[in-house]
This record gives structure tokens, sequence and C-alpha cells, in this order.
């Protein structure tokens, strides 16, 4: 989850909203990312997403069995379409997303009808995890 912060204050320095993921399988890191849609123009260049698209690319297989994806936030509802279609085995999140989190906050995702399941572990350094985001939102209101 550090390596995920790591990515998610990449974002923040080039004023995208701070989301980091990274991508593991067999203790090796295949993937990382961080949210770039306005920097990429690209409305799916969340972090998740880009840090599946290098590790797919990395292993040569778009299918990511028995991968673990570390995210700071719980990923939104496209993410967890690709999270889906990946395979990967494992979702570990830091903080809860309640506007748009699409694996507990919004909806749950052991009630979505879909043809794959991963374990989902949340609240790691959560605190942490949050805490970047709420600085995030309060220099951009000018409240820092």
């Amino acid at each position: 989850m550090r390596l995920a912060l790591e990515e998610a204050r990449s974002a923040l320095h080039i004023g995208e909203v701070p989301v980091g993921a990274v991508v593991v399988l067999g203790g090796e890191v295949l993937g990382r990312g961080f949210n770039q849609p306005i920097r990429g123009l690209d409305p799916s260049a969340h972090a998740e997403v880009l840090a599946l698209r290098q590790a797919a690319r990395a292993l040569g297989n778009y299918r990511l069995l028995g991968a673990c994806v570390y995210v700071t936030i719980e990923p939104c509802l496209m993410c967890v379409g690709a999270l889906i279609h990946a395979r990967v085995s494992e979702v570990v999140y830091g903080a809860p997303e309640p506007k748009a989190g699409a694996l507990r906050s919004t909806l749950q995702f052991e009630d979505l009808a879909a043809n794959h399941r991963f374990a989902i572990t949340s609240g790691v350094l959560e605190e942490e995890c949050r805490q970047v985001m709420v600085d995030f939102f309060k220099y951009r209101r000018g409240e820092a």
C-alpha cells in the first residue's frame, strides 16, 4: 500500500485526484498507476486501469490470475469492472469512497452478477490514504 500511496502523491503533484494503484503477482510489482484523466484527456485513465494495463503488458496476458491490486481509495464501478475482467484474485484498498466506491460504499460487490469474484480487504493504511484525499480537496477549495 505504501507504493500505491507513492503513486497517489504523483497524481497530487500534477493536479489530479490523488489515487494510486499497484498490481502485485508473486511478490513482484507488475504495474503501477495514478489518476490521469485530466492530463491524458481520457476518462478511463484511473489509477487501477493504468496499473492493470501496465501489468497486462508486463505479463503478456490481459488476465492477471493470482494478482493482488493495492489501491488507496475504494474503486469506482468502472474500475471494479476492469478488475473483474482482469480476473485479479484480490483487491486491497485503503479508504472507502462514500460517493463512488463500488465494492462496499455505493454497491455491494457480493451482490453484482459478475462472472468472476475476488477477495476484498479494506482499511489498509486507511487514515493515511484518506488524508491524502482530504488535503487535496482542501487545497482545491482554497482552505489549505
